[in-house]
């Protein structure tokens, strides 16, 4: 498992611009952070919907707040909450299809001094996934000799470096992993993918106390580019994964999210 940590444009404090503000009923109600993620921007397009049986992505009982990041100067504790939701996104980019080990991001968010909409970027952990089929997706690798063995090669998300909770929209880094490609192969490493998801169902209350909340979204307009700093099979992979894909990509997000007030985490 992996750390991604904070960098780039989503790792300082960033606010909503403009004047709409959340009205105070919709923050006790908790549909902020990762629920707008999944809603108040993410309408789906007329004619665009999409449904699908629900994973698994509750958060543990106990969830862990390490990641929790330091908040602004001026800030109020008490009105800036810490929220760590936990996805099973299932990923569809150019030819291949996979279920993602959980992703777990943490991130704040609460009103700046000057009155707008703040939020912090904590971190991001998850692990990587086997791509069935391996290099070729036919059971050998061709790179010298056709008849050597299908290689484990895996994908992993990274974090990548830009995320906007309030408009549900961030970016992902998808590095691969197997030992024929060189080091630092990665999809998006110039320009990371960015998502920007649209609820495919309501948010779901599964406990007051403490908060959890599930939700369900999707993203179907994301472009893929080709991978990068691979060695010399790169060509291979990007035939073997039908990259770069303006079209056709889709991810499902199935999530839960809990959240803690910053004068209720542990000191």
């Amino acid at each position: 498992m992996t750390n991604s940590a904070a960098t780039g444009a989503g790792s300082g404090p960033a606010r909503r611009l403009g004047p709409l503000r959340r009205p105070a009923a919709r923050r006790a109600a908790a549909v902020a952070g990762a629920a707008v993620l999944a809603g108040t921007a993410a309408v789906c397009a007329p004619g665009v919907a999409y449904s699908a049986p629900r994973a698994a992505a509750s958060a543990p009982p106990a969830t862990d707040f390490r990641d929790c990041p330091p908040l602004p100067g001026g800030v109020d504790p008490a009105r800036w909450r810490c929220e760590v939701h936990t996805a099973a996104p299932v990923l569809t980019m150019g030819k291949v299809t996979v279920r993602l080990a959980p992703i777990t991001m943490t991130h704040a968010e609460g009103p700046l001094p000057d009155g707008g909409d703040g939020q912090v970027w904590g971190a991001m952990h998850s692990a990587p996934t086997t791509v069935p089929g391996g290099l070729t997706g036919a059971g050998t690798v061709t790179a010298s000799d056709d008849r050597a063995p299908v290689r484990e090669l895996s994908i992993q998300p990274e974090y990548g470096g830009r995320s906007d909770f309030y408009t549900g929209t961030f970016s992902l880094r998808f590095r691969l992993l197997d030992p024929l490609l060189a080091p630092g192969c990665t999809i998006g490493a110039t320009a990371p993918v960015d998502f920007r998801l649209k609820r495919s169902g309501p948010s779901v209350w599964v406990s007051q106390d403490p908060p959890l909340i599930e939700f369900s979204a999707y993203d179907d307009t994301f472009t893929v580019p080709a991978a990068e700093h691979c060695g010399p099979l790169t060509r291979l992979l990007d035939r073997r994964l039908g990259l770069p894909a303006a079209e056709g990509n889709l991810m499902t997000y199935d999530a839960s999210y809990t959240f803690r007030t910053y004068d209720r985490l542990p000191r």
